[in-house]
């Protein structure tokens, strides 16, 4: 297993990200390797300051990077031997099995339906992130920023996403999925609310429980909550902002640090022919180490296959 991990991506690269990487390989099984993708004169005097052996790595060196303000597609073109695009390279070729970056959002999502390409059958891939739950455990809310503007049949594959990441990487059996809305009634909710619903609750692709509303973001009434991306990007940066304003406030509290970005790693790119992990931009090392691991889980159990079975 090859997992790429772009160390030029995010505010604190490369230092933050070769840190985590380091980390991460700790939690590695034999067989398991790190590839660091970017620019190796920045990596070694980092790998000589922790004592770290280079040879546990695999590198490819580039000397170009994509910035966090650059226009997503123009950048993946224009640089193509950016850390970002060459990463994309090596995935398309199976030269590794994952890529991860907390480099560009945008460019990582252009990048990842240029090279690997969406799923057929799949209309657009979409962005996930999990929701710490009240009695422990997690839930999925998907999109969170991907597609802004959305259509029922969209949100339909969302819940299909959604199910098939929680039943294999949660092993959450027949996961209850439902619809983010202004109110439980059938009849509730926007124009895309109203179309949608109807679809879900007569499809058998999923577990379809109803609609839920903000204030079941965090109870136990869905493992799975669709939204468009516009709401489901507002609802991400509102719960972040829960731990930070804990912190400043020197509240401790366990469930409020779940809410913590650095304990998942990343946000998955679901519906695209390899694992994907598109990081925070702020990633400190333990959410570079965590994105590696969720890359790890994508690959280990088998969900980008699963998913193309499921849309055949």
């Amino acid at each position: 297993m090859k997992i790429g991990l772009d160390i030029m991506g995010g505010d604190y690269a490369p230092k933050a990200i070769v840190l985590g990487a380091i980390a991460a390989h700790q939690s590695l099984n034999a067989g398991e390797h790190l590839v660091l993708i970017g620019d190796t004169e920045l990596i070694k005097p980092i790998l000589a300051e922790e004592g770290f052996n280079p040879d546990h790595f695999e590198y490819v060196h580039t000397d170009e990077v994509i910035g966090m303000g650059e226009h997503p597609t123009k950048a993946i073109v224009q640089k193509p031997n950016s850390s970002i695009a060459v990463g994309f390279n090596l995935l398309k070729e199976g030269k590794i099995d994952s890529f991860a970056s907390a480099g560009n959002s945008g460019a990582m999502l252009v990048g990842a339906v240029f090279s690997v390409k969406t799923i057929p059958g799949i209309i657009r891939p979409c962005l996930c992130t999990i929701l710490p739950k009240i009695k422990g455990g997690t839930g999925l809310l998907l999109d969170v920023g991907a597609n802004a503007d959305c259509k029922p049949d969209i949100l339909l594959q969302f819940g299909v996403l959604g199910s098939l990441y929680a039943e294999n990487l949660w092993q959450i059996n027949s996961p209850k999925v439902a619809l983010l809305n202004i109110g439980e009634e059938d009849e509730k909710g926007n124009m895309l609310s109203m179309a949608t619903f109807p679809l879900m609750k007569e499809t058998n692709l999923f577990n379809f429980v109803g609609n839920v509303e903000g204030r079941d973001l965090f109870n136990e009434k869905a493992d799975v909550i669709v939204c468009d991306g516009f709401t489901g990007n507002v609802v991400l940066k509102l719960a972040e902002s829960f731990y930070v304003l804990t912190v400043k406030k020197g509240m401790k509290d366990e469930f409020f640090d779940r809410f913590n970005y650095e304990q998942y790693g990343g946000s998955p790119v679901l519906g695209v022919n390899a694992p994907v992990v598109i990081g925070h931009g702020i990633s400190s090392p333990r959410a570079v180490k965590n994105m590696v691991l969720q890359s790890r889980e994508m690959i280990t159990t088998g969900l980008v296959e699963k998913i193309r079975m499921a849309f055949k």
